[in-house]
């Protein structure tokens, strides 16, 4: 296993999930190609200097990603992950679920865990987490939009898929309610605690159970009438792996 050290390693290595997960035509595939698009936004934005610190900037994209990197293959060699990256990989087995069911549990784990992680590790023991709070919005607001626009090509492969909103408006139901935004501020709450923890372990395993609880709620739904509208989704969605790939790398 290969960990990256710039974030154009970064690309390189998601490049290289995306395509053996394409060749087993599974659902795997479906996050890192977001990730890998966010990325390279982040990456363009470093370039052109949109961030308040562009080097530090790239110090947390790597280590953000190598958070994914190392519990994908791990996973894949049969050793132990995060719980909340557990789910999320298990999930790809289950044909039930729709595409961007498995998106948003791949940002559940890596926004919910791994980022608050990897604020305070960037910024360091002893440092102000606050001097990073506008570049830490600034990474979210790009992964909104980069989400609105998965969403935009999830559609084109999944011709039902707006009724998931319709009918999900107003629900309490997980699935229904998950938002960038408020995973943002979670994830910040949580660099805060993480950053001035005693016992950082003890932080990460109380969040991991948390986050993992949450990952199955958005494989589970309550609903039987969300539940049936998916069951409708799901029947009329793509099935075809490479097509729903090349859909995304448009986003």
């Amino acid at each position: 296993m290969k960990l990256a050290t710039t974030i154009q390693e970064v690309i390189t290595i998601l490049d290289e999930i995306i395509l053996v997960e394409k060749e087993n035509k599974s659902t795997l595939a479906f996050f890192p190609v977001l990730y890998n698009n966010v990325t390279k936004r982040i990456r363009n934005g470093i370039i052109n200097g949109e961030f308040e610190d562009n080097s530090r900037m790239e110090k947390l994209d790597v280590i953000f990603a190598n958070r994914y990197i190392k519990a994908y293959y791990d996973y894949k060699a049969g050793l132990q992950v995060t719980e909340s990256w557990y789910i999320t990989f298990e999930a790809s087995q289950d044909t039930s679920l729709l595409i961007i069911q498995h998106i948003l549990m791949g940002i559940n784990a890596h926004i919910n865990l791994d980022l608050g992680i990897v604020t305070s590790e960037t910024v360091g023991v002893g440092n102000d987490l606050e001097s990073f709070k506008n570049d830490f919005n600034k990474i979210n607001e790009i992964l909104n939009t980069m989400v609105n626009g998965t969403q935009a090509s999830v559609n084109s492969v999944s011709p039902f898929f707006r009724l998931l909103e319709l009918v999900g408006k107003g629900k309490e139901d997980k699935l229904a309610a998950f938002s960038i935004n408020v995973a943002r501020d979670g994830a910040w709450l949580f660099a805060q605690q993480y950053h001035k923890a005693a016992d950082r372990t003890a932080e990460i395993l109380k969040r991991d159970g948390v986050i993992a609880m949450l990952a199955l709620k958005l494989s589970r739904v309550k609903s039987k009438f969300l539940l049936f509208t998916i069951k409708v989704i799901r029947l009329f969605e793509s099935k075809n792996v490479l097509k729903i790939v090349a859909a995304l790398e448009k986003a």
